[in-house]
């Protein structure tokens, strides 16, 4: 069965004044995949990102989500995704369970924050305040934000930024359990290890406009075909998993 389009951009354009961030991008995201919007600082990818999630306008352009228009059902859109918030949308001094529940309200839906901590390895961190958090655990509670209204699909902004190796590969782990649940997962990343282990499909954003679209295997299979040689023999394991072998895999703190 073929796969269905979950959300469909269709020649969509954002202007400011003179400037043209996003011009005339079109693209799907198939429904139960990871993918990948990849670009360069000022490629239009967060620009583009906003529109879908129905917190930017667009100038001109067609965009679906979830069979809903962003022109006609922006709130019908917003009961079906999660957005991860930056670190400045918390307030630092609540705990995590005071945040999931003032979120909750929010979305007005009901839940339980320690079955929302257990999906991200925090049931002992409940009671912690939000600025004691380390890194690894910030991002980690910031993804359960996403999952709090039950999405369809979640959108995740390069959220293994600063992370160490361990953090990264746990939240790899974490990301692949969420679409395993049946949530379809958009991700914005500039580590392309990171869009190759996890992404079915990535676009390629430079300039406003898509420049590629297709599987990581894919792209790399047609470079290699067309000539392309690295410089440096590839290796089957890298760095990181050196790392990783070395000091385990376990959450830390």
């Amino acid at each position: 069965m073929a796969k269905q389009p979950i959300i469909t951009v269709n020649n969509l354009v954002k202007q400011y004044a003179d400037f043209t961030a996003v011009k005339g991008i079109s693209f799907e995201v198939y429904e139960g995949e990871i993918f990948g919007l990849l670009g360069p600082n000022g490629a239009g990818k967060t620009t583009t990102l906003e529109i879908i999630e129905t917190l930017r306008i667009k100038t001109s352009g067609e965009v679906t989500v979830d069979g809903f228009s962003i022109d006609t059902q922006a709130n019908q859109i917003k009961q079906r995704i999660g957005v991860q918030l930056q670190a400045a949308g918390y307030y630092p001094g609540l705990n995590l369970i005071e945040l999931l529940n003032l979120f909750s309200g929010l979305y007005g839906v009901r839940i339980n924050p320690l079955d929302m901590l257990a999906k991200v390895a925090l049931t002992d961190k409940a009671k912690a305040q939000y600025k004691t958090l380390s890194g690894g655990q910030k991002q980690r509670f910031s993804i359960a934000t996403t999952l709090i209204n039950n999405p369809r699909i979640i959108f995740l902004d390069e959220p293994t930024t600063g992370l160490d190796p361990q953090a990264r590969r746990n939240l790899w782990e974490l990301i692949r359990e969420i679409r395993s649940a049946g949530t379809t997962v958009v991700i914005t990343t500039h580590y392309m290890d990171e869009a190759e282990e996890l992404c079915d499909r990535v676009a390629f954003v430079d300039g406003g406009r898509i420049v590629g679209i297709n599987s990581p295997d894919s792209f790399i299979d047609e470079l290699v075909a067309a000539g392309f040689e690295r410089k440096k023999q590839v290796k089957q394991a890298n760095l990181e998993d050196v790392f990783i072998n070395l000091t385990g895999k376990e959450w830390r703190e």
